[in-house]
C-alpha cells in the first residue's frame, strides 16, 4: 500500500482522543472504539438524539446509490474517498454482488482505518480492490497513485463517492477545489455521489451537534442545499436530484418512516457530462 503524505496533521491512533470514524463506528453498533469514543457520541446523542438513525440511513443510501450505479447505470469502477471503519457490507460487497468484475479503490488517511484495511481488499474472482492510506487533501496524489492507476481504468467511466467525508473538510481547506480536482480527471459518464450534514431542517440541534464535535478537536461544518448544489453545479443530476439521504429512492420502510430533520443529511448523485 502506497502512503500518502497528508497535507494536514495526520491522526494518529490515540485511543483516548475521540476520533469521528469510531465515532461513526459507534452509531453503526460496531466494536472498533474506545471510551473516548464512545463519550464524545453520547455527547452529540443528547444535542441531537436521531444521530444514529441519521447514520444508518447514510449507509443505505450508499447501498442504494452503488447499486443505482452497477445495475443502472453501467459503472463497474469505483473511487470511494474517506471509506471509514469498514462495516459490511462494504461498497464492493454491494457493487461486486451486480458485476463481479468491479473494481474498487478505497481512500482513507486513518490509521485504524489502514489497520482494518484488509477487510476491504477481499474481492471477487473478477473483481479488484486496492486500499490507498492517504488524504482527501492531496487530490494529485491520489490521482497520480500506483493504486488508482492500476487499479481503475481511467479512460473509462468511474463513480467517486464522498460519503459522509465532506462536512468534516472546512471551507478554508477548498472543499470545491479538491473535490473539482478529482472530477478533472476522469471522463465523460463519470458520477459523483456525495452526502453532507445539514442544518437546513434541524437548525438548532446540527449547530450544537457541530460544536460538539469542534469542541473535541474534530472539525465540522453543516452545509446548506445551496452549498452542497455547488458540488454538482458542472453535472447533470440524477434524479430526484439533492434530497435528504433516505428519500434517495427508498426501498425499505426504515426510510420511509423517517422525517428529514431525523437525518439532515443532504444526498446527491450527479454524472459528468
Amino acid at each position: 500500500m502506497d502512503h500518502c503524505p497528508s497535507i494536514r496533521p495526520r491522526n494518529q491512533l490515540q485511543s483516548a482522543v475521540p476520533h469521528s470514524a469510531r465515532m461513526y463506528d459507534y452509531y453503526l453498533e460496531g466494536k472498533d472504539n474506545f471510551a473516548a469514543d464512545r463519550e464524545a457520541a453520547e455527547a452529540a446523542v443528547a444535542v441531537f438524539p436521531y444521530i444514529a438513525e441519521a447514520a444508518r440511513a447514510n449507509r443505505r443510501f450508499l447501498h442504494r446509490v452503488v447499486r443505482y450505479l452497477a445495475r443502472d447505470a453501467g459503472i463497474d469502477q469505483f473511487l470511494d474517498v474517506g471509506t471509514g471503519i469498514p462495516t459490511s457490507p462494504n461498497l464492493h460487497e454491494v457493487s461486486q454482488a451486480l458485476v463481479p468484475e468491479t473494481a474498487v479503490v478505497y481512500v482513507d488517511n486513518d490509521p485504524l482505518v489502514l489497520a482494518h484495511a484488509r477487510a476491504l481488499l477481499p474481492s471477487s474472482p473478477q473483481g479488484r480492490t486496492a486500499y490507498l492510506d492517504c488524504d482527501l487533501l492531496d487530490p494529485e496524489r491520489i490521482i497520480t497513485s500506483d493504486e488508482v492507476r492500476q487499479t481503475l481504468d481511467l479512460s473509462r467511466p468511474v463513480a467517486l463517492t464522498l460519503i459522509a467525508v465532506l462536512h468534516f473538510v472546512p471551507d478554508e481547506a477548498d472543499p470545491l477545489g479538491v473535490v473539482g480536482r478529482l472530477l478533472d480527471e476522469l471522463p465523460s459518464g463519470s458520477y459523483l455521489a456525495l452526502s453532507q450534514m445539514t442544518a437546513d431542517f434541524a437548525e438548532e440541534s446540527i449547530g450544537l451537534l457541530a460544536e460538539t464535535y469542534r469542541d473535541r478537536g474534530i472539525a465540522a461544518q453543516p452545509r446548506s442545499r445551496a452549498e452542497v448544489a455547488k458540488f454538482v453545479e458542472q453535472l447533470e443530476l440524477v434524479e430526484p436530484g439533492i434530497v435528504a439521504a433516505h428519500r434517495w429512492r427508498p426501498d425499505t420502510d426504515l426510510d420511509l418512516g423517517l422525517r428529514d430533520e431525523q437525518v439532515s443529511v443532504w444526498a446527491v448523485l450527479a454524472r459528468k457530462p
